[in-house]
């Protein structure tokens, strides 16, 4: 058994680096499981075959790495994200976006009423994590669970249902790519917006994707990742908390995200490596959080998985009457939709299914949601924890 807190974070960080290096092998395999689910299965084996012990050394480990790599994550992804380029998406993709993200919050208030008593105790928690993913990405989940302490086992929900329902809504995404002009003449849409905003932001990612990432890079971003962060750490624990949501690491996280986006207005934001330095913070958060897990208490995945289709059927709904409102077309409603729910991860490849010109409208949008979706996940927390 793991007892040493230095052992526990070797080998939590060896499984987040093995299975990154599998999931660089191009493999089918990880088309169907994302290799963070793969980081969480690996992870709980680990506990729940008492691998990984329970010892106050591992504890303080866990707790320790986390708290410092979670501010430093969302500050990488959000230097990425520069907020005045969300004017060239145009009223009508902005409009698909936020009918997206409102639509998927109303889906969990919806859903949790009406399976409220057959959920595990504090499941409110783990559903306010999986809305952070469902309205920006894995990151904000990671960060939500964070946030609200989310008991790891209950967090195992969550990721089973990021994993099921999100993998069913991207292949119906995929599936209905050839029915686009059928779908637009129904709406009746236009699409001559999407020409224009595409040119203008191809042009500015052949300047940033044209630069190597050098040593130089790294060490910059990540002593800048470590500054800001600390700093926040330090303001955000003299803060006062509200309720079940407000507390020192919301106040950090909220600092190190307005940081963020405020230096991704300037030139920092063209130094390239930020978002692959995210990501390997991202899959070693996961494999931490995955360490505290426990199978045998999964039994109840299907109310949880049926959950999920409902959330989906409410979003559904709700985008196809928008959609015929304001005249939307199949790809905003799509690319709105995958930028809520899937993020970076599907955005851009959804859009690319469309043209490869459009990537960048899917890559912007995923930065979009990326940015708000800490803040939706936790609303609907707040929302839940008092149904």
């Amino acid at each position: 058994m793991i007892e040493s807190g230095f052992l526990y974070l070797g080998v939590i960080i060896g499984l987040a680096g093995l299975v990154a290096f599998l999931e660089s092998s191009k493999s089918k395999f990880f088309k169907y499981v994302p290799g963070i689910v793969l980081i969480y299965f690996g992870g709980a084996i680990l506990k729940t075959t008492g691998i990984i012990g329970s010892t106050e050394t591992i504890d303080s480990t866990y707790g320790n790495v986390r708290d410092i790599l979670l501010p430093m994550l969302i500050f990488l992804m959000l230097i990425n994200c520069d907020l005045r380029k969300l004017k060239k998406l145009g009223p009508k993709m902005l409009i698909g976006y936020f009918a997206a993200a409102f639509s998927i919050m109303l889906g969990f208030v919806v859903t949790y009423l009406l399976f409220q008593g057959l959920y595990a105790e504090n499941t409110w928690q783990a559903l306010g994590a999986l809305a952070g993913s469902w309205t920006g990405g894995s990151a904000n989940m990671v960060i939500i669970q964070g946030i609200l302490e989310v008991p790891e086992n209950i967090f195992g929900y969550a990721l089973i249902m990021d994993t099921v329902n999100y993998s069913s809504w991207v292949m119906i995404m995929f599936w209905l790519v050839p029915f686009a002009a059928l779908f637009n003449k129904w709406a009746k849409s236009n699409t001559e917006h999407l020409d224009e905003i595409t040119a203008d932001l191809v042009e500015e990612d052949k300047e940033k994707d044209a630069k190597n990432i050098t040593f130089v890079h790294m060490l910059g971003l990540l002593s800048v990742a470590i500054f800001v962060s600390s700093i926040a750490a330090e303001i955000g624990g003299v803060l006062p908390s509200f309720g079940t949501v407000v507390n020192a690491t919301t106040w950090t996280i909220l600092i190190v995200s307005i940081l963020g986006v405020l230096l991704a207005m300037t030139k920092l934001a063209k130094v390239p490596g930020s978002m692959d330095i995210a990501n390997v913070f991202l899959y070693i958060v996961i494999a931490l959080i995955a360490s505290r897990a426990d199978f045998s208490q999964l039994g109840q995945a299907p109310v949880y998985i049926i959950s999920g289709f409902v959330i989906l059927a409410v979003h559904a709904i709700i985008m196809l009457l928008v959609a015929k409102l304001f005249k939307l077309d199949l790809f905003t409603l799509g690319v709105s939709s995958l930028a809520n729910i899937g993020g970076m991860a599907s955005a851009p490849l959804l859009a690319g299914a469309y043209h490869r010109s459009l990537i960048p409208v899917g890559v912007l949008m995923a930065l979009g949601g990326s940015f708000l979706g800490t803040y939706g996940g936790l609303l609907v927390a707040e929302v839940l924890s008092m149904l």
